[in-house]
């Protein structure tokens, strides 16, 4: 196993890796959307969080030398599955067939307050 770190995201804010590689598998921590130059919670809602939350796996992706096309699998949780088209639609934007294997959960709360957070397995 190796450690997966890079400066293009936020750094991990408990005692986790920003990913760790497997073999052939990068699995990537869950995600919140914060900005990494910040350290905060990007503005606006679920959807820019969704976006930035995409951009932070994207980043890792890059510095473990793969890219988030090679997404086999993620997972996305939510506070508010009510806006779940929205998020939807935007997290469509990302990928192209054949997508990810995909999960979603609605959650009570997440980290910072934060409304979408989301972890990804990606080939490598």
């Amino acid at each position: 196993m190796k450690t997966i770190s890079t400066e293009t995201a936020p750094a991990a804010i408990g005692p986790y890796s920003q990913a760790m590689r497997s073999g052939n598998l990068l699995f990537v921590s869950g995600q919140l959307p914060l900005d990494p130059e910040t350290g905060e919670i990007v503005p606006g809602g679920a959807v820019e969080q969704m976006r930035q939350c995409l951009k932070n796996i994207a980043a890792i992706a890059e510095g473990a030398g793969t890219e988030l096309s090679r997404t086999v699998k993620t997972t996305i949780l939510v506070t508010d599955l009510s806006g779940f088209a929205d998020i939807n639609a935007e997290y469509g934007k990302a990928f192209v067939d054949p997508f990810p294997a995909r999960a979603c959960y609605e959650v009570s709360a997440l980290p910072r307050g934060a409304m979408v957070e989301v972890e990804a397995v990606i080939e490598i």
